[in-house]
């Protein structure tokens, strides 16, 4: 499958402008690529109880699960244009539930200012469902 990263790069970092930041005015947008090709784009929403914030990248996440996808193959994350943004343990952990290790991770500053990673190299020794299949009989 051809990665869309233009697309999910222009996505993420509009996206970044619907973000709910009130609390830290830190905006964050995220977009995924599903296995069907949509990109699908998400931002963080903050709440004044701050356990119920959500990131960007599980907003967008969750959104392409809503659209019926089941599977990422990729994700772009934009936050402060100054400095490179990467996604939280959480995210990460969400990212492995729904992803491949080999999955392209695009932290991006810009359209043109950007690093690409793995999820594997973002979390090395993840913990996936495949973790869990020897006790699906128990």
């Amino acid at each position: 499958m051809t990665i869309k990263r233009e697309e999910l790069i222009a996505k993420a970092l509009e996206s970044r402008h619907n973000a709910y930041a009130p609390y830290s005015h830190f905006f964050v947008g995220a977009a995924v690529q599903t296995e069907e090709g949509e990109v699908v784009g998400g931002f963080n929403i903050e709440n004044a109880s701050f356990g119920a914030t959500n990131c960007a990248e599980r907003t967008a996440i969750f959104s392409a699960l809503n659209q019926g996808a089941r599977r990422i193959v990729a994700l772009a994350v934009a936050g402060d244009p100054e400095h490179f943004t990467y996604p939280c343990g959480i995210c990460r952990q969400v990212m492995a539930e729904f992803a491949g290790q080999d999955m392209p991770v695009f932290i991006v500053k810009s359209a043109l200012d950007y690093r690409e990673e793995t999820l594997a190299a973002l979390l090395p020794g993840a913990f996936t469902p495949k973790d869990l299949e020897e006790y699906k009989d128990v």
